[in-house]
């Protein structure tokens, strides 16, 4: 390791950095158009702490890290502690019931991500050129501040491949779950994509918006400064209502929202269904450099194939109409992979204090990555898209 002194510190609140500087180490490619993703920007951050979306009461405390090089900002991580598991989508529920069983205390813990958002991207936010020394700054930081406070892990979820890599280099346990992503293939349209597709999945989806259009009104894709309160008011009751039979609570306040509006309005795209002038369904996404990135759905009727046309369709006509070339459409659902949605790997890192519950966690990690690799090895095989050799097939 370099002979350079980095200097780590612990942050409440986003309102002690100036936003220049955390988006410097989080977004740098931002200052030529969008951040890859917005999700660690400081706008964003700071609307879920604005909002009471993170914070007391919560059980996402924020504790961020700043890495500092002779007083000059090099990196960042959005660090919080935890004292459930709840909106992290990277599951730990079992690892916590063995190790209370066995008579530990597994929380609080430590959860370097970025709450209620199962979406890749950097989570050692570093200026590239002090990367390699910020990094291994920031995971010390972060392990070190749980051992100190005696708490049971770290665990550093959706992080990308290459912070990974780098991650296991340093000791921690890396983790390999799935998600189903749409890649673009340079379609023109979405009857370019259709027809890359099987005859029969072709149909499939064909018959699935035919019937989505019958709910008998209009679909509205609202961005920027087209979105008004009364759309977010609309959208409120959607996601109460999805967030009321998932997780018994919604994570987000209803302030998140308007904070939002004020300050993330050009990163958002909210698709709405209106029907005798009453909005009835909706589907917000986020919007990066090259993705779109699909996070919340909600509904007051339900209408056949409505979710499909709302969180899916109509999310990949978007980005192929605007040069995106990828749809991430949230954790878990192998149906989507019907609907043109592939598998793709996505990626996490944990430290485990305790030696024999580390052992134990390696053992299952080893074991689930195996399982996750034939998975998704199969589940391509089987994918919706055409076969080259296949005679009934045009």
């Amino acid at each position: 390791m370099s002979d350079e002194q980095v200097e780590i510190s612990v942050i409440p609140s986003l309102t002690h950095v100036d936003a220049v500087d955390w988006d410097a180490c989080a977004c740098p490619e931002a200052i030529d158009g969008r951040p890859v993703d917005p999700f660690t920007t400081h706008r964003f951050l700071m609307a879920l702490e604005r909002s009471g979306s993170v914070g007391v009461g919560t059980g996402w405390q924020p504790q961020y890290l700043l890495a500092r090089l002779n007083g000059t900002l090099i990196g960042t991580a959005p660090l919080f502690a935890k004292n459930h598991s709840q909106g992290e989508y990277i599951f730990d529920h079992n690892w916590a019931q063995a190790f209370e069983r066995a008579g530990g205390d597994y929380y609080p813990k430590l959860q370097l991500a970025v709450p209620h958002t199962p979406a890749t991207g950097r989570r050692l936010l570093v200026k590239s050129d002090h990367a390699a020394l910020a990094q291994s700054a920031l995971v010390q930081g972060a392990v070190q501040l749980a051992s100190q406070n005696h708490l049971s892990s770290l665990h550093i979820t959706f992080c990308t491949e290459a912070e990974s890599d780098a991650g296991a280099q340093m000791g921690l346990l890396p983790r390999i779950s799935q998600q189903f992503h749409w890649v673009s293939d340079g379609y023109a349209n979405f009857d370019d994509f259709l027809a890359s597709l099987s005859a029969r999945k072709r149909k499939n989806i064909r018959r699935e918006r035919a019937q989505a259009a019958r709910f008998g009104g209009s679909i509205h894709a609202l961005t920027g400064d087209q979105i008004q309160p009364e759309h977010w008011d609309a959208f409120w009751r959607f996601y109460q209502d999805t967030g009321a039979r998932k997780w018994g609570t919604p994570y987000l306040t209803r302030d998140f929202f308007a904070e939002a509006q004020e300050t993330m309005r050009d990163d958002m795209l909210l698709l709405l269904a209106e029907r005798d002038g009453h909005y009835i369904a909706g589907a917000l996404n986020f919007i990066g450099r090259d993705t779109l990135f699909g996070r919340y759905w909600g509904c007051l009727e339900d209408h056949p194939c409505l979710h499909f046309e709302l969180c899916y369709y109509q999310a990949i006509e978007w980005a192929i109409a605007h040069g995106l070339t990828r749809v991430e459409a949230g954790a878990q659902g192998a149906h989507k992979l019907a609907r043109g949605y592939l598998p793709v790997a996505t990626h996490s890192l944990h430290w485990i204090a305790d030696e024999g519950f580390r052992t134990a966690v390696q053992q299952f990690l080893d074991a689930e990555r195996r399982a996750v690799d034939e998975d998704i090895e199969v589940l391509t095989e089987y994918g919706p898209f055409k076969r080259g050799d296949s005679a009934l097939d045009p």
